[in-house]
């Protein structure tokens, strides 16, 4: 480990990520402690005062913001007297973003420290008869959150039609964080598939029943279409043929929002109507 003597002489940018990387190292060395959770930290008494020099010698750069400046102020006092594990994470947390930023580096979701573990598929709950059809959804970023919001909701299985951005797409599996893996999948075209025929379809789309007055099937498929032109008219016919569209309403200036986002939302909605 270098000293901050030699620290402290290298150029500014440098300087940072090195600093920057030790408490990279050491956020991640805390998360894949076993005792985490315990009350002794992984951290002797000469690395927890490293931290707090380092934090004070950041603190003294008046190139950062004054809200950098108190971060790495509070941060220097959690390492000289670390209360508990986790106020110990959020310390080394704040100086690494705050140093990312200032180097000109911003971190994905996937980036983040403690995201990355294989999921379990033994431990899944899925609602049985919950299933999402994506339609023609162009952006992998935008496939992979979907994949992640329908996991945490008990989606059953994903059904993507044929033009359907890749969920094995690097993007897609990355922002995905391994729900791609342990949630079922398949690719098809909704309207074609005689096996899925005899299920309720209900559409996330513009002009249909608001969201608190929609009445949730127990099963079904919820289709969500394209970020550009929504869902394909045979598709929302099938849809409006069966349990319609549900729409959300918005009161800002742009009046739409993000599919994964409005996904989400939707989705949070038909799985506390199964829980009733």
């Amino acid at each position: 480990m270098l000293s901050l003597h030699k620290i402290e002489k290298l150029p500014r940018n440098q300087c940072l990520r090195k600093i920057e990387k030790i408490f990279s190292e050491a956020e991640n060395r805390l998360c894949s402690a076993a005792n985490f959770a315990c009350e002794n930290p992984v951290f002797n008494h000469k690395e927890l005062n490293f931290f707090a020099e380092l934090a004070r010698f950041l603190q003294k750069d008046r190139l950062f913001a004054a809200a950098a400046q108190e971060a790495f102020k509070d941060a220097a006092e959690i390492f000289a007297q670390p209360d508990s594990p986790m106020h110990l994470r959020r310390a080394l947390n704040t100086v690494r973003h705050v140093l990312l930023a200032e180097t000109g580096r911003s971190p994905a979701d996937w980036d983040f420290t403690g995201q990355n573990g294989a999921l379990d598929p033994e431990q899944r709950q899925s609602f049985p008869g919950m299933l999402v059809y994506l339609e023609d959804v162009r952006s992998p970023y935008n496939v992979g959150a979907m994949f992640r919001t329908a996991e945490s909701f008990g989606v059953e299985k994903i059904f993507i039609s044929p033009l359907c951005a890749d969920p094995m797409h690097t993007r897609s599996k990355r922002t995905a964080m391994g729900c791609v893996d342990v949630l079922p999948w398949q690719r098809l075209n909704l309207t074609d598939d005689k096996n899925l025929s005899g299920l309720p379809i209900f559409a996330l789309e513009t002009g249909g029943t608001p969201l608190k007055d929609f009445l949730f099937p127990q099963q079904g498929i919820l289709v969500a279409g394209s970020e550009e032109l929504g869902v394909s008219p045979k598709t929302l016919a099938a849809a409006d043929a069966s349990l319609g569209r549900i729409s959300i309403p918005c009161y800002g200036a742009k009046g739409s929002l993000n599919v994964s986002v409005a996904f989400g939302i939707v989705m949070h909605f038909w799985a506390m109507s199964l829980l009733k």
